[in-house]
């Protein structure tokens, strides 16, 4: 329970119709066997306790007792597990019998939540009435026991697992438990298999999550329910705010199926969407788990940019090209700019910069020529990044310039009194502000404008140079991390050496492979001797770290934690704890050099534009913390 973490599941066991002991036992076996995994959240089918398709058996006073006498066992059998499990079953009050579900935990039936609108295809409302009564106690045992549809189960010691239920596809009660403050929203229902109805599920679940910012766990009635009129195929979902978190397939032979949900995310995401909360403390209960760490190995994505598949990934990267692309013909457009002016480097960033230049004048009609590229090389230079910037430019037919700066900035160094042998700060920072000055003098003297080629993740570090790379007319990879950023370039190699430009695909390749570098200190025999992740750190690291804390707005703990569970293989905790310290204290330190940044693209849900993404003082504290 640490950190919002909560492993749920749902499960189908084999339902013995109108056999409540048989389907008592396999719900207890169910309920044990989840507790050993971790589980804390168990949901199980609609009526799950008789058989939700036991017809006039319903009417029977044994089948209504033995329910009654099995729900009493599966809570006394199960009360030394950590789990609070959901089990449907018909109960009777006043004079009506009623489509239950029983929460159980630690012994006690908490609650029954009583289906409030009946929607199923075997037409259970011949049996059931719906349940629209206020709450009210029903004699279970030799005890009352609550019955509402408004319940919410609420579990001390951590205010972001709030539980409701929801029986059947009743989609509007989802919202109403939401508003009043659900983060985990179970699903006990008994829906038949038809053809369509998998997708629809699937979609309901994605929209309802992401629309309510919950998680929704659907566990649907399968096997041995009877075929008289239908068939029952077990599809249980899990939806995490927007997503599929695990799913098992319409008649798949597995009993369960689980995830780990993080309801602190949830929580975060309705504090900033500002979801109305209605008043429903009374019919709050209160439960507990046992002190417990739930197990979030394998469960992290190290690197949450990347769109898993290669479909996706085609998918995705084929649409942030489109995206920059866009805004950059827009904005050539607006300013009446004949051309767009780019320092190409034959890094990583300018690559990916000038490629959305040229998809932007595709869009526009206009020819390659239009895009000014300027390599400017200095005193880190190497034969290999200059030759790309060339290549590159020629593969793509740009109009191309050398502007060597080297004499400029020992004129510079000559006019400040800086020795030239002292490679500190002001020996980098004078070379990228001496280019700057060069493209947006050439932009000016074209009637152009200047493409910017920071991306994300150097935003989130600082690691750019105030009023040198750190200026533009126009930032495309403002809103790309650097991780995306590789998968971007690479798919556009891909899809080069498909269109048989096996020249392009080539340099795209060896930008790829080249050491990330702004290239201001003097190489060492030829090659690169300053490479920024040997500096600032790994960039899958800091791209994780940015992710997870612009997202969801993580604690420094749980970002270690989370870092660790996801990339405890590839680094020590000393090395993720480093990084993280150095993430931290530059993200907030550096916050001057994004409260004025130029106009750029966002393209993911993760930007950290002043105008609108992300605002912060420049002159915060830093985090002091401690791991």
């Amino acid at each position: 329970m640490k950190d919002g973490f909560i492993k749920v599941a749902a499960a189908t066991p084999k339902v013995f119709v109108g056999n409540a002991k048989k389907n008592a036992d396999e719900i207890i076996r169910i309920i044990k066997e989840s507790a050993e995994a971790g589980v804390k959240v168990l949901v199980f089918p609609e009526l799950a306790l008789t058989g939700a398709t036991c017809g006039d058996l319903f009417f029977t006073d044994t089948l209504i007792r033995d329910a009654k006498r099995e729900i009493l066992r599966v809570a006394e059998e199960t009360k030394e597990c950590d789990v609070i499990s959901f089990v449907g079953l018909p109960v009777r009050d006043l004079g009506m019998l009623f489509n239950c579900v029983a929460a159980v935990k630690g012994g006690e039936i908490l609650s029954l939540i009583p289906k409030a609108v009946d929607n199923t295809d075997i037409d259970t409302s011949r049996y059931f009435s719906s349940h629209a009564m206020e709450p009210h106690g029903v004699m279970i045992g030799d005890e009352y026991v609550l019955i509402t549809y408004k319940n919410i189960f609420d579990c001390e010691y951590n205010t972001s697992v709030k539980i409701g239920c929801v029986v059947g596809s009743d989609y509007s009660r989802i919202e109403k438990l939401c508003r009043a403050g659900a983060t985990v929203i179970v699903n006990p229902t008994a829906e038949a298999e038809l053809i369509g109805r998998e997708e629809y599920r699937r979609a309901a679940a994605v929209s309802d999550s992401g629309r309510y910012n919950c998680a929704i766990v659907t566990a649907n009635a399968g096997s041995g329910e009877s075929t008289t009129d239908f068939v029952f195929g077990g599809h249980c979902i899990i939806s995490e705010n927007g997503n599929i978190a695990s799913e098992k397939l319409p008649f798949d032979k597995a009993e369960t199926v689980s995830a780990v949900v993080d309801t602190e995310h949830l929580v975060h995401d309705r504090i900033k969407s500002k979801k109305i909360t209605e008043d429903l403390s009374s019919f709050l209960t209160p439960f507990t788990f046992k002190d417990c760490d739930t197990s979030i190995e394998g469960v992290i994505d190290p690197y949450p940019f990347i769109p898993k598949g290669d479909a996706e990934k085609r998918r995705t990267c084929a649409r942030i090209l489109d995206i920059q692309a866009a805004g950059l013909a827009k904005r050539l457009v607006a300013a009446r700019a004949r051309t767009a002016v780019i320092g190409i480097s034959g890094g990583l960033d300018s690559c990916l910069a000038i490629l959305v230049c040229a998809r932007a004048m595709e869009l526009l009609g206009r020819p390659m020529t239009d895009i000014t590229a300027v390599t400017m090389p200095c005193f880190g230079t190497t034969a290999r990044t200059r030759g790309n910037a060339e290549k590159l430019c020629d593969e793509l037919g740009t109009s191309f310039r050398c502007v060597d700066i080297a004499e400029a900035v020992k004129i510079h160094f000559r006019d400040i009194g800086h020795d030239a042998e002292d490679h500190s700060v002001v020996y980098e920072n004078a070379q990228a502000r001496e280019r700057t000055q060069i493209i947006m003098d050439i932009a000016n003297a074209e009637n152009g404008i200047v493409v910017g080629t920071g991306d994300l993740s150097e935003l989130a570090l600082g690691w750019a140079t105030y009023n040198g790379d750190h200026m533009s007319n126009y930032g495309v990879n403002g809103g790309i991390p650097k991780t995306l950023i590789r998968y971007v370039v690479a798919h556009f190699a891909d899809v080069s050496e498909e269109e048989g430009k096996t020249a392009l695909a080539e340099v795209l390749r060896d930008i790829l492979q080249t050491p990330v570098s702004p290239e201001l200190l003097p190489p060492k025999e030829g090659e690169i001797a300053q490479k920024t992740e040997d500096i600032v750190g790994p960039y899958e690291l800091h791209d994780f770290f940015l992710y997870r804390f612009v997202r969801y707005g993580e604690t420094p703990a749980k970002l270690y934690r989370t870092a660790r569970a996801a990339f405890g293989k590839e680094y020590t905790d000393e090395v993720i704890k480093g990084w993280l310290r150095v993430f931290m204290r530059r993200f907030v330190t550096q916050q001057f050099k994004r409260s004025a940044l130029p106009d750029g693209v966002k393209v993911g849900t993760v930007g950290l534009s002043p105008r609108g993404d992300f605002r912060m003082p420049s002159d915060a504290e830093t985090f002091e913390f401690e791991i």
